[in-house]
């Protein structure tokens, strides 16, 4: 079997440590993994690995390299990354909505991957997790709008959320105060709902995700999603409250049948038995548990369910890795 070279461009991170593991999980044919990071970093070991600067020198060589970084870091080498030759899988929000850069999630759009010019982008991760819930139903009829409100694990704010949250809960124990730092609020025993900055008539950016990158993926252009976005004291996985509207109405039962065939879902949803997805449920795996699927009380052509999928596995580095697995067929 052929093996590649192999770059994580930010792999001091959350998410570039978890691609890590996902390449050894899932038997990724590696010839050389490449580990990039700030000067900073450079000389550190993890693992067997040590990390290399990122700079143009040390892109070269490589086949495809997974961005674990944030905008401005992508957007800085995403000159010297094109001219080295290799692919470059972004988990940025910085290409998007690029109309030359494919959007990919690989349960839904695979065929995308090859409009690619040498950069694909990896989605938000809540519209990965939701995305991949709604889709079974988008193919049979297609979705004309949702109300989403999603309620997004500490962890989506990187390493640093969930030391915040131990430390918060700690402090109050003791009857003590602890400034936030990573988030504008407590977020100990309580909810923050924003997040992001505000860009559209207050949504915020975070929130208009969901809209603007589902209709890239799903090849839906007339959707319409209003969203609500809040933080919530759990440590890992996202959970999405949707209500969908679709162009025919599908049925309860039909939603149950196609969601449970779906590639890279799990149908969880039996009321009588307490059973529904929750994050403790959905965290350290790739699969998106679905339930809690009723019809909308307020459209004959609306359904309503509850999805919930670990934000750093198949929100990010999992649905990177597997974009990879797709480039690798083309090389």
């Amino acid at each position: 079997m052929k093996k590649f070279n192999i770059g994580i461009l930010g792999a001091t991170g959350a998410v570039g440590q978890e691609m890590m593991k996902i390449l050894a999980e899932r038997d990724f044919p590696v010839n050389e993994l490449r580990l990039l990071a700030s000067k900073n970093s450079a000389g550190k070991r993890i693992g067997d690995y040590t990390v290399c600067e990122a700079c143009a020198e040390n892109f070269k060589g490589l086949d495809i390299i997974l961005g674990a970084a944030e905008n401005d870091i992508a957007e800085r080498f995403i000159d010297d990354i094109k001219a080295s030759g290799a692919v470059f899988i972004d988990n940025s929000s910085a290409f998007r909505l690029d109309p030359d850069v494919p959007l990919i999630v690989p349960e839904i759009n695979p065929e995308d991957v090859k409009k690619h010019k040498g950069v694909i982008s990896n989605p938000n991760c809540t519209t990965v997790i939701s995305c991949t819930a709604v889709n079974a139903l988008n193919s049979v009829s297609p979705i004309e709008s949702m109300v989403v409100s999603s309620y997004q694990a500490v962890s989506g704010a990187g390493a640093n959320g969930p030391k915040e949250l131990f430390n918060e809960v700690d402090a109050l124990a003791k009857g003590e105060e602890y400034a936030p730092r990573v988030f504008q609020h407590q977020i100990a025993y309580n909810v923050i709902p924003q997040i992001g900055g505000e860009q559209f008539m207050g949504y915020t950016s975070e929130e208009m995700k969901l809209q603007n990158e589902g209709r890239r993926i799903m090849h839906l252009p007339e959707l319409k999603v209003s969203c609500t976005c809040v933080r919530v004291p759990v440590v890992r996985s996202h959970s999405v409250s949707i209500c969908l509207k679709t162009r025919e109405k599908i049925s309860v039962e039909k939603a149950r049948e196609l969601i449970s065939a779906a590639a890279g879902c799990k149908l969880v949803d039996d009321l009588d038995n307490q059973l529904y997805p929750m994050p403790l449920a959905t965290s350290n795996q790739d699969l998106v548990f679905v339930g809690r699927i009723r019809e909308d009380l307020t459209d004959e052509r609306g359904l309503n369910i509850w999805c919930c999928g670990d934000q750093v596995r198949k929100g990010a580095a999992t649905n990177a890795v597997q974009i990879a697995e797709l480039v690798i067929k083309e090389l």
